[in-house]
């Protein structure tokens, strides 16, 4: 296996074992079989095309998951041992990543200036910038509702109102995504103002005294429940980018209604 690891290509035929079913295929079949091929493997495809049958090659192979993938005679195991065969990178699902924070705040800003480029021609605006700031709180707001029950335990962990007052894990995100709504209307600034201010200010405050006072190391609810995305930055961030826009919007409304 050593040596077949440091040569990789030295054999280039592959034999795979993959569940194709006519109620199910497997997707790792199918994405190992792709990998091969790109690899530049001959593969030879043996489906298994029944519970039963399935069940028997686990057994004689000592196996509890397929596909498994055989290379020069010998087995080199399901998916994610391919992928190491192979010399590539195998996720661990419980490392820390802020690929989901990078990716909301990537689409909404591209999302903004679509927007802005829609209405007035021009990508650069101020209202480009209130849009990216409202339509990250909707997004950030529906990612916290997909699984209310898993962020509503995440954000009683560190939320200083939350903890005194459990509905208020409920209400957070509905209210961050209503003020989201009516700040990218532009509209009803006398009711998202109060309610980005406060949920914002409330929620620096606890995300500052979490991380930076008390020195605990919590998981962010800022991205829904099942994020490994760590509490401090991102979540701090989440709530001063809501009171910033919170001042900006009452500034704003204020200059407004002196005019």
């Amino acid at each position: 296996m050593s040596d077949m690891a440091s040569h990789p290509t030295a054999s280039k035929k592959a034999v795979i074992h993959r569940m194709v079913m006519a109620n199910h295929t497997c997707p790792y079949g199918i994405k190992a079989k792709a990998l091969l091929k790109r690899a530049g493997y001959e593969v030879e495809d043996h489906h298994l095309t029944s519970r039963e049958q399935t069940d028997a090659f686990k057994a004689e192979h000592g196996v509890a998951t397929t596909p498994q993938i055989f290379i020069g005679g010998e087995r080199v195991g399901g998916y994610d041992d391919l992928r190491r065969f192979l010399g590539k990178r195998v996720a661990d699902p419980k490392a820390t990543s802020y690929r989901p924070v990078i990716a909301l705040f990537s689409m909404t800003a591209l999302l903004a200036v679509a927007a802005s480029y829609a209405v007035t021609g021009d990508i650069l605006t101020v209202r480009a910038a209130e849009w990216f700031i409202g339509f990250s709180m909707v997004v950030l707001a529906l990612l916290k509702l997909q699984n209310i029950e898993t962020f509503s335990t995440m954000f009683l962990n560190y939320d200083l109102l939350a903890k005194r007052w459990v509905p208020y894990s409920y209400i957070y995100p509905l209210a961050e995504g209503a003020a989201g709504v009516l700040m990218v209307a532009g509209a009803l600034t006398w009711l998202s103002v109060p309610i980005a201010l406060i949920i914002g200010t409330i929620g620096a405050v606890s995300v500052f005294k979490a991380v930076y006072i008390d020195k605990r190391e919590l998981k962010c609810a800022c991205v829904g429940g099942s994020s490994n995305v760590p509490l401090g930055f991102v979540s701090l961030t989440e709530n001063l980018m809501m009171v910033g826009m919170a001042i900006w919007m009452a500034t704003a409304s204020i200059s407004m209604a002196g005019m």
